[in-house]
Formats: structure tokens, C-alpha cells, sequence
């Protein structure tokens, strides 16, 4: 039995008669065909993983490959990855960027903006500039001793143009160790009484200080008792000015300057002793030229001629000596005024103002004995300090009240320049009067 199929012979068996047709006369019929094994293709060779960029740490193999024997993940960084430390190729932030330690690939990590650092920094020091500004100020303005009553003084004269400052050194002891008082030869009286008494008027002509002498021959008016309210007639008295604020201290005092001047007293600013030495010693000193060599024994000087600096207890001694000098009291008031002048004036520094370990102990020291007015406020302390500093910056003058003579060991004021001077005060003009 043939076990091939219809038309098959024992030749298309053997192969020779595959694809050439069949003997019979009818057509070839469709026949299954043989199972052909074809070769399996070689794998290719896989592509070689790219090498990530030299960087922190290497980044993990992807997930989501093929299993063994296929083609794995490429797992190479497309351009545009971000790279960065962390998990995952990402910094601490997750973000991946600059911020977080990060770069983008093909572009350099964001520039800093420095132009905004600049500004959050200069707000932050403005800031900082008011607050201890404002802090200071009101720290200070906390500190000044308002006890004077102005509005206790009776029949005043009318106010000119610029302010009239009294300035008043007195010889209180308040505060001082019997140790103090004899280091700085201030002795152990009791109560106080004026060591020294200027008139500083501040205009647009410049700053005038004006030396009363303390043995001036004045008229003491009536007044109204500053503790008792009790009016007082004037007598006609008439005594030294420093007897005024003896009798009834700083109220009666500016009623007898004002009496016997015309002139009206905006402020008043008064210093003991102790006050005084205190803010020389806080500033380091202040230097001074003088001319000639002095000593006197009540005030304790002792003084070489030249240019030197004094220290606290120095400068007490420089500005209370009186017996030294063959005019006494109008050479001390000339010392005075030369002195102050210069303690403003090394005082205003940017080396005090700028320095908090100069500046605090300096204010603190002046503040806590400076007794002023019940309206004086601390701009108005620093309008007079600043035009103290300008009586030897070349802007101001200088000068004692000028004297006709005296009486009685009293100097006399000579009326027509007083009246002239207070004229030209009181219009803000230049100051033309002469001490002589």
C-alpha cells in the first residue's frame, strides 16, 4: 500500500521532485508542508552601558528589565537628567536642583543672586541702626534729671530769634566719697553753690558763649519762692550773682540773669563736680594747650606750660583755679570757656560716637549728673553739645561779660554793651560787642 499521499510517488520520497509538479495528468493538489527548522539568529552583542559622569555616588541600576537572555534596560542618562546626591539621583530636598546640591546636566548650576543679598542685607543693617538708635535715645532721655521749674520764674522777658542756654557748674559734692573730695580738693561743704556761669546762644549767625563772673555786682528782683510759692519784693539789693542761686537755686538764678540782661533763657543745664570729672575720664581725657605754667594749692593745679592731657581730676583743677591769675575770676572764666570747648569738641568724634565702650560710659556719666529744665529734651541737650564744639570750630565767639569796673570787690557790668549785645543776640545777629 502506498502510504503517501494521492499522486506521490516513490521519486518526490526521495526529494528530487519537491516544487517540480506531478506525473498525473490531473493538477497538483495542496499538500501540508514539511516543518523547516530554521537557524536560530545569533544574539547581538549588547550595547555597551553608557559611564555615568564622575559625580558623588553612582546612580542604581533602573528596574524593568528583560529577564536572562534578552536584551536588558538601557539604563544610560539621557541628556537633561539631573544628577545630584541623595535618593533616587535627587538632593536631600527631592527637588534635584541647584538649591539642593544638584546641577542640570549640559548647563552650569544657577548664578547666587547677589544683587537681592545685597538689598536683604542693607535693610538688615538699616534695621539693625534704628533700633539701637531709638533704643539709645530713649535709654538717655530716661537718664536726664528734669528738676528745674521755668515756669516758676515770674515776669519774664519776651523770647528772641535762636535759644539761650544757661549753663551752670556747680560745686555740689553729691555722690562723692570723702576719698573723692580730697583727691579732687573740693572740700566738705554743704548744700552748693555755682562755680561757673556761661549763656550759650545758638543762631544762624553762629554760637555765642557769653561768661557771667560769678562776683558780678547784679540786682536780685522779686521772685516766687521755688519750694515755698511765696512771693518775694524785689529790694533793690543788690550782691553777687552767685548769691542768687545760693538763696534760692536754679529758679532765682535765671530771674536774676534775665533781670539784670533782659535776655530770655530757653534752657537750663547745670554740672556738679563729680559729673564732671566722671565724663573727662570717660573720653580718655582731653587735650589742651596752655600757654603759660600755673599752680595753685586750693584747687590743686599744678600745670606745665605746653600741650598735654588731662585726666579728670586734672581738668577740675584746670577750670576751678582762680587765685593763680592776676584778673582771678575773668582768667578763670577765659580757662573755662577754652576747656569746654575743647571737651566738646574731642567728644563729637567718630572715634567716641561710633565706639559703644566710649560712647555709653561718656553719656552715662554725663547723664546721670547733668540737672536740666522740665522742657528740655535730649535733641535739644545735643543742639547745645554741638554748638559748645562750634565756639572752636571757627563758627562761634567767645567772650566775658564786659565790665565798666567794680565795687565793693564786685564787678560792675558796663550797661551800654550789655544792652548791645543782648540786642544783637536777640535778633540773631552777628556779635560785634568786646569783653573790654
Amino acid at each position: 500500500m502506498n502510504d503517501w499521499p494521492e499522486g506521490w510517488t516513490d521519486d518526490d520520497r526521495s526529494g528530487n521532485r519537491y516544487g517540480q509538479g506531478s506525473a498525473s495528468d490531473r493538477p497538483e493538489s495542496a499538500r501540508s508542508m514539511p516543518h523547516v527548522q530554521r537557524p536560530v539568529p545569533q544574539q547581538p552583542a549588547r550595547p555597551r552601558q553608557r559611564p555615568a559622569p564622575p559625580r558623588q555616588r553612582p546612580v542604581p541600576q533602573q528596574p524593568g528589565g528583560y529577564d536572562d537572555g534578552g536584551p536588558q534596560y538601557d539604563s544610560g542618562y539621557n541628556t537633561g537628567q539631573v544628577y545630584g546626591g541623595g535618593h533616587g539621583g535627587r538632593g536631600p530636598g527631592h527637588g534635584g536642583g541647584p538649591g539642593d546640591g544638584g546641577y542640570v546636566q549640559g548647563r552650569p548650576a544657577a548664578a547666587p543672586d547677589w544683587r537681592r543679598r545685597i538689598k536683604i542685607g542693607a535693610l538688615t543693617l538699616v534695621v539693625v541702626v534704628l533700633a539701637v538708635s531709638i533704643g539709645t535715645y530713649f535709654w538717655a532721655d530716661s537718664k536726664l534729671k528734669r528738676e528745674v521749674d521755668l515756669s516758676k520764674v515770674i515776669e519774664r522777658p519776651a523770647g528772641g530769634d535762636g535759644t539761650n542756654y544757661l549753663i551752670v557748674g556747680s560745686d555740689s559734692r553729691e555722690g562723692m566719697t570723702a576719698e573723692d573730695k580730697k583727691k579732687l580738693h573740693t572740700g566738705s561743704a554743704e548744700g552748693k553753690r555755682t562755680d561757673s556761669m556761661m549763656i550759650l546762644h545758638d543762631g544762624s549767625n553762629g554760637p555765642t558763649l557769653v561768661s557771667l563772673p560769678r562776683d558780678s555786682n547784679v540786682e536780685i528782683p522779686s521772685f516766687v519762692g521755688s519750694e515755698s510759692g511765696k512771693k518775694y519784693p524785689g529790694t533793690g539789693r543788690t550782691t553777687k550773682l552767685n548769691a542768687a542761686y545760693a538763696t534760692d537755686g536754679p529758679e532765682l538764678l535765671v530771674r536774676t540773669v534775665e533781670f539784670n540782661t533782659g535776655l530770655h533763657i530757653d534752657h537750663y543745664v547745670e554740672i556738679g563736680f563729680g559729673g564732671f570729672a566722671q565724663i573727662v575720664d570717660a573720653i580718655g581725657g582731653v587735650e589742651l594747650d596752655i600757654p603759660k605754667a600755673f599752680k595753685d594749692k586750693n584747687s590743686g593745679a599744678d600745670f606745665q606750660a605746653g600741650k598735654q592731657t588731662l585726666n579728670g581730676e586734672q581738668s577740675l583743677a584746670f577750670v576751678r583755679t582762680r587765685y593763680a591769675f592776676a584778673a582771678s575770676d575773668l582768667d578763670r572764666t577765659k580757662n573755662q570757656q577754652k576747656f569746654l570747648a575743647a571737651l566738646a569738641n574731642q567728644t563729637a568724634t567718630a572715634s567716641t560716637i561710633l565706639n559703644p565702650f566710649k560712647l555709653y560710659p561718656t553719656m552715662g556719666a554725663g547723664l546721670d549728673t547733668l540737672i536740666v529744665d522740665k522742657d528740655m529734651s535730649l535733641w535739644d541737650l545735643g543742639q547745645m553739645f554741638f554748638a559748645m564744639k562750634g565756639v572752636t570750630g571757627g563758627d562761634g565767639k567767645s567772650m566775658n561779660m564786659p565790665i565798666s569796673g567794680s565795687v565793693g570787690g564786685n564787678l560792675v557790668w558796663d550797661k551800654a554793651k550789655v544792652k548791645q549785645l543782648v540786642e544783637q543776640l536777640n535778633n540773631d545777629e552777628k556779635v560785634t560787642v568786646t569783653s573790654n
